[in-house]
């Protein structure tokens, strides 16, 4: 890629036409792959992913690699969540899914022997402290037995935190076992809003858990956020983001509430009419925007701030920037080997999902296979709008003539279609056009999933219903 332009819009021109986004405001795809996970296939299967991994080693891969571990148990359920979990407090169901869990481990670790240098750790969910200090530690174990992995100082190991699950005590634990960076949940400090989403987290707990990373040595503390939730109001988050920004965490992550009941069971107990306007909603997202701005973090783009001196802000400022299944990283050469039930692993010119439900995941675990249901083997078409997607999506701007020295085509002729298209975004003031680059607007950032749709060819083909969240 040629090297990115010291353009960078100043965070002070943010502004919005709120009929324009009203118009623009459309169900799309969030791009944390391309192509989206709605396109994947049964007909991919284990033996597919095994070619895939083959490939790579064919190829001589030197990337270090990315681990996904995904727990999925939670003793409560928070009606707004989407995410693949098994509400439980029975820690049997912990205990057997770990049996099965290290044993997929191991079935990966022994695919990548000799290239299993390991430089990125997530352990996510559900809530992955569901698991005892006993139970973490074995598979922290059984992982470092498996895999080579990088030093700490080097390596980025994350784990998302509940603070209603954990001690401060927990947190120096965690840390003690290799974890260098936290992601804590908190969705909104208003005790308002957490009844209506059942998530009672009282902010001294939120805190004392921050104070207790810092006391440990965590190398970042992120927080995530939610607007858009039932009972919430401009003031109310105004009033959030305050303590948010006193406790200066290194990363936040404010995500857009998606309200689709017609999936996620949970969210059926939500009542539309406690819900925010769509008007109430884009302005918590602009005061969202202004305050963390105005507070000296870093618009990394879609729902993620960091401070300019976080890896984040920094790889961005490079063009290093990666976008994954979990959001933005810096880690962008490294294939993702993801673990654990309904765990989507990216690997060379593939993806792949693992079964959804425990039962399956058992099942194909006994049988001697990887638990994979289905994925997706890229194209040379969907890897060469791959490559654009991620670099609209890090970068804001893209160089045609960059993508025409990694792929064979003339950019303008492929895409005369796509062009077409972007000039009338162009004319809404949400891209510019000139020979040598595509820049997105700050403008434009808001609506970056509008921009990179424009070149999502299965969006054109319409082959399948949209199950997808609004864009704004």
């Amino acid at each position: 890629m040629l090297n990115s332009r010291e353009s960078s819009p100043p965070v002070d021109a943010v502004s919005y036409d709120v009929s324009l986004l009203r118009k623009l405001n459309q169900l799309g795809p969030r791009y944390t792959s391309y192509p989206t996970a709605d396109r994947f296939s049964e007909d991919f299967t284990s033996a597919d992913y095994l070619q895939a991994v083959a490939n790579r080693r064919d190829m001589g891969a030197r990337h270090a690699l990315s681990l996904y571990v995904h727990i999925p148990f939670c003793d409560t359920i928070c009606y707004y969540c989407a995410c693949n979990k098994v509400v439980t407090r029975n820690l049997g169901k912990a205990a057997l899914y770990l049996t099965y869990l290290k044993r997929e481990i191991s079935m990966q670790s022994a695919l990548f022997q000799g290239m299993n240098q390991v430089e990125q750790l997530h352990f996510g969910g559900g809530t992955p402290t569901f698991l005892t200090d006993v139970q973490m530690t074995d598979l922290l174990e059984h992982l470092h037995g498996s895999f080579q992995f990088a030093p700490d100082g080097q390596g980025e190991y994350s784990i998302e935190v509940d603070p209603r699950t954990v001690t401060p005590k927990r947190i120096v634990t965690l840390r003690r076992q290799g974890f260098n960076r936290l992601s804590l949940g908190v969705q909104d400090f208003d005790p308002a809003v957490q009844k209506a989403v059942n998530r009672i987290q009282p902010e001294e707990d939120t805190l004392r858990i921050i104070d207790a990373a810092r006391y440990a040595g965590f190398r970042s503390v992120s927080i995530d956020l939610i607007y858009g939730l039932p009972k919430q109001n401009v003031i109310s988050m105004a009033q959030t983001l305050k303590k948010v920004i006193a406790a200066a965490p290194d990363r936040i992550a404010i995500y857009s509430y998606a309200h689709m009941p017609h999936l996620f069971k949970p969210q059926r107990r939500i009542a539309d009419a406690d819900l925010p306007t769509p008007e109430a909603k884009i302005d918590m997202l602009f005061l969202c925007i202004k305050r963390l701005t105005d507070a000296g973090y870093v618009y990394i783009g879609m729902d993620h701030f960091a401070k300019p001196d976080d890896d984040l802000a920094i790889a961005q400022r490079q063009g290093r920037l990666h976008r994954n299944f979990q959001g933005y990283s810096t880690h962008a050469e490294a294939d993702l080997v993801s673990c654990g039930v309904s765990a989507i692993s990216a690997v060379g010119a593939s993806y792949s999902q693992n079964e959804k439900t425990l039962d399956a995941y058992y099942q194909r675990l006994d049988q001697g296979t990887l638990p994979i249901a289905r994925g997706v083997k890229l194209s040379t078409d969907d890897l060469l709008r791959r490559l654009i997607i991620q670099r609209l999506m890090c970068d804001f701007e893209l160089s045609p003539a960059s993508i025409e020295i990694a792929h064979p085509i003339k950019f303008n002729d492929y895409f005369a279609a796509e062009l077409a298209q972007l000039k009338l975004l162009a004319a809404d003031g949400l891209l510019k056009l000139d020979d040598e680059w595509i820049t997105v607007t700050m403008k434009g950032r808001l609506l970056i999933r509008n921009i990179c749709m424009v070149f999502d060819r299965y969006l054109a083909l319409g082959r399948s219903p949209l199950r997808y969240s609004k864009t704004i």
